[in-house]
């Protein structure tokens, strides 16, 4: 008998009792990112095993008491019975936590915080930490000062045509209140600093401060490989980043052509729309202190929009199309929505399937890795160029094209493999001297080999 679910960011099986301490660190990632549910009884198949009935109240005891002294500040899980058939589970759920970031006391801040990335309950690094910290306090990433700069790293002209562009009266001045009011620049201790969204909105020069804070574009041969055809780097603020490569993007797809009426109608291959909601999700949306370009890759059959970051707050593969919003950058989705290129919150993915079934097309597909989110939106020529008619080892192999590293969780969302089978698939490679595992278990990761 199956559990009629599947393990993800938000649930987690275990066939036993784990004697070691993967339930507190599981716990503590659940209450760093989404909450979830930890139940045991399940194996990774979701085959529903059970446990023994006797001293089972014993052990939620001993685990309520175990995990509220482990973890600082102190977590108070629900712990309960669930009976499917004859078989008896062991439930441990936690909400998403309102003091992160959750550690384990024994190892400390710096080393016993964790976070769940897909299936995975990992470490988190530096970075990770200090975001949590932000989303404590209500803030995001994008209102930190920037404390080597100075107003004048702002450009005032293009400040002043975004205000003027709202549906309110005209300015014929940019007065600190009003910059302030959009956190385009912190006051601290007499000095004004700009924020990390005023100079990605508004820089002269985003790219000085931010070198990654931009998009690549390519355009490659075929339906795999690294055969660029084109390939151009979107740079400047994040308005001007996403008009250059929409516009890439369109120039590099099929247009077809139809006349209905006194003028000809043009038609592209793929929903503009659709094309267009992606890109603003994959600007507003993105982990921008993550260091790391977004990247866009065109083949023959499909387009890929890579993202640095996982999915914020609430937000998991499993309900995108429930219109949940999420923001995770303050200050650059409230400009970007004043300044009419977002609608409606929470719209993006909707717009995104409902334009690709209206077209019959086949359905675009978001795969949440361990630090990136890859949307891939499939070309009219997938039709008859699918990747279906791609090896498993190979479509692996396709992963790599957009990450240098990716772990067992990549390949299951990405070719819908159990979890024994894509580590099957993986272990060939390995032993095949095309790829380096590293770590064990649960923690191993995998690079290409370079030839």
């Amino acid at each position: 008998m199956k559990y009629p679910a599947e393990e993800s960011s938000k649930l987690e099986f275990k066939k036993t009792i784990p004697e070691n301490d993967q339930i507190i660190k599981t716990v503590i990632g659940f209450c760093n990112q989404r909450g979830g549910k930890l139940i045991i009884g399940v194996d990774s198949n979701s085959n529903i095993i059970g446990l023994p009935h006797d001293d089972i109240q014993r052990t939620m005891e001993f685990i309520n008491k175990s995990i509220f002294e482990s973890s600082c500040p102190p977590i108070i899980p629900l712990v309960y019975i669930q009976r499917i058939a004859d078989k008896t589970l062991l439930i441990i759920e936690v909400s998403s936590g309102m003091n992160k970031p959750y550690y384990r006391k024994s190892e400390g801040l710096d080393k016993g915080t964790y976070i769940r990335l897909g299936r995975s309950t990992l470490r988190a690094t530096s970075d990770i930490i200090e975001e949590l910290k932000w989303q404590s306090r209500g803030r995001s990433y994008d209102m930190m000062p920037v404390y080597h700069t100075s107003k004048e790293d702002l450009d005032d002209q293009k400040i002043k045509d975004f205000l003027n562009s709202r549906k309110t009266a005209k300015i014929k001045a940019i007065s600190n209140d009003v910059l302030q009011s959009y956190h385009l620049i912190i006051e601290e201790h007499s000095s004004i600093y700009c924020s990390v969204g005023g100079i990605l909105l508004f820089g002269r020069d985003p790219q000085k401060f931010f070198s990654e804070a931009m998009i690549i574009c390519s355009h490659f041969s075929g339906i795999s490989g690294r055969e660029a055809i084109a390939s151009i780097d979107c740079t400047g603020t994040l308005f001007e980043q996403f008009n250059t490569a929409y516009n890439f993007i369109l120039k590099r797809l099929e247009h077809s052509f139809s006349i209905r009426s006194p003028k000809r109608e043009e038609k592209l291959e793929i929903p503009q729309e659709a094309i267009r909601e992606v890109l603003l999700n994959a600007i507003v949306h993105r982990n921008y202190h993550i260091n790391g370009p977004t990247k866009i890759a065109i083949y023959d059959n499909r387009i890929e929009i890579f993202s640095p970051g996982t999915f914020p707050g609430p937000i998991d593969i499993h309900n995108l199309k429930m219109g949940l919003t999420y923001i995770r950058n303050n200050v650059i989705c409230k400009v970007f929505r004043e300044s009419g290129y977002i609608e409606k919150l929470g719209s993006g993915f909707i717009t995104l399937f409902s334009s690709y079934e209206k077209a019959k097309l086949h359905m675009p597909e978001v795969i949440e890795g361990e630090n990136f989110i890859k949307c891939i939106l499939p070309r009219k020529s997938s039709l008859s160029k699918s990747s279906k008619d791609l090896g498993e080892d190979q479509k692996i192999l396709n992963l790599f094209e957009i990450t240098e590293e990716i772990t067992i969780s990549d390949v299951m969302k990405a070719l819908h493999l159990s979890r024994s089978t894509a580590g099957r698939r993986l272990a060939k490679l390995t032993s095949q001297g095309v790829l380096n595992q590293i770590g064990e278990k649960k923690a191993a990761s995998y690079r290409k080999k370079s030839f």
